[in-house]
Parts: C-alpha cells; sequence; structure tokens
C-alpha cells in the first residue's frame, strides 16, 4: 500500500489531488490563477469542500482565465452570489476579480506571473522532506515576502498562510512527507533543483 501524506487518506479527490497536483511544479499561467482563487477561497473552510466544489468553480469563473475573470462586472458578481455550486461569499468573489486584474498587472509588468512568483524561490522548488506533521509550518519567510509584495500589489485574500498553501500547491514549496511515495528522493530533488535554475538562468528575470 502507497505511504501518503497525512491530510490525503481521508477521500478519494484529496488522494487524486495529492497524487497528481499538489508540490508539482507549476509554470501554467491559468493553473497558477486558478490555484491562487481556490486558496483564496478556502480560507475558513476545508480543503476538500473546495475540492469537491472545483469544477464548479471552473464553470463559474471562466476556466480561471484572469482576462475574462477581471471583466466580471457587478451583475456577473450577483450571479455568482446565486450559484450554490461555489462558496457564496461575496469578499471571496470580489477579491477574485480583483486579483485577476492584479495578475494581469503582474503579467505585463514581468512578462508572465509564473516569472514573478518563481523569482521569489530562485527558480527552484524548495524541497523540504518533513518526517512529521509538526514539521510543516503554517507559514515561513518566503511566504511573508511574497505576502507583503502581493497586498502591495493588490491581491487580496493573501495572508501569509494562504499563500503558503499556494506555494505549496503550485510546487514553489515541496512538503510531501518523507515516506510519502510522492516525496521527491534526494537525488532527483537535486537534479531537479539544478534543472530549475538551469532553466531560470537562461532566460533575465526580473527579481521582485
Amino acid at each position: 500500500m502507497r505511504k501518503r501524506c497525512w491530510w490525503a487518506l481521508d477521500d478519494a479527490p484529496s488522494r487524486r489531488y495529492h497524487d497528481e497536483e499538489w508540490g508539482r511544479p507549476v509554470h501554467d499561467e491559468r493553473r497558477l490563477f486558478e490555484m491562487l482563487c481556490l486558496e483564496g477561497a478556502q480560507a475558513g473552510l476545508s480543503w476538500q469542500t473546495i475540492l469537491r466544489k472545483r469544477d464548479n468553480y471552473r464553470r463559474a469563473f471562466a476556466n480561471f482565465n484572469p482576462q475574462r475573470v477581471a471583466r466580471f462586472d457587478g451583475r456577473r458578481i450577483a450571479a455568482l452570489m446565486r450559484n450554490a455550486g461555489i462558496v457564496r461569499n461575496r469578499l471571496k468573489i470580489e477579491a477574485a476579480v480583483t486579483n485577476a486584474r492584479a495578475f494581469l498587472a503582474v503579467q505585463r509588468e514581468f512578462d508572465s506571473f509564473d516569472r514573478y512568483l518563481w523569482g521569489f524561490a530562485g527558480g527552484r522548488s524548495v524541497v523540504n522532506l518533513p518526517a512529521r506533521r509538526s514539521d510543516v509550518p503554517a507559514r515561513t519567510e518566503l511566504s511573508d515576502r511574497l505576502s507583503r509584495d502581493l497586498k502591495r500589489r493588490g491581491f487580496r485574500f493573501v495572508g501569509s498562510t494562504i499563500v503558503y498553501a499556494y506555494l505549496q500547491a503550485v510546487g514553489v514549496v515541496n512538503d510531501h512527507w518523507r515516506e510519502c511515495f510522492r516525496a521527491p528522493r534526494r537525488r532527483a530533488a537535486r537534479a531537479a533543483a539544478r534543472s530549475a535554475s538551469g532553466n531560470a538562468a537562461a532566460r533575465p528575470r526580473r527579481t521582485p
């Protein structure tokens, strides 16, 4: 039987998300925006709740196309408030629209949100290989720094704890338990870090 991280043992959606997505480096702009929205929507709720509603979110938020979400107006927000398939919290819905506009502004400044985001980690994943649940922090200096900069740029629902969960979700941080079958082995982790570093160095990067 495969060993998994402690949080991925309760239900099939969590196991699937853990096995196929969590901790894997993401560079696709749409996915980066999607996870930013979903992590904000999770605030105060369980991640399982958001996973169960994920398909509904994709339909409601134009498959997380930031250009389209940035154009959502008051009428569209009112319709989303009537959508029982998502978390009907006005502040979170409005934050997704605000964040879409801020996301586009970052793309214009850095050529991509991917370049901006990964610049905070030097272009490579932070691999921790925790031994126990207590070894995984709720926030770090990295999430503090990114959170401050996102807030400065007008993003909402980006406190350091939410941002750290986001970094885990898109693979900037890899916190798979060291006994988990998805944990990178040390040699593979070093090779991935060298590869990511080489790719990052291949093109000019503006430091956030």
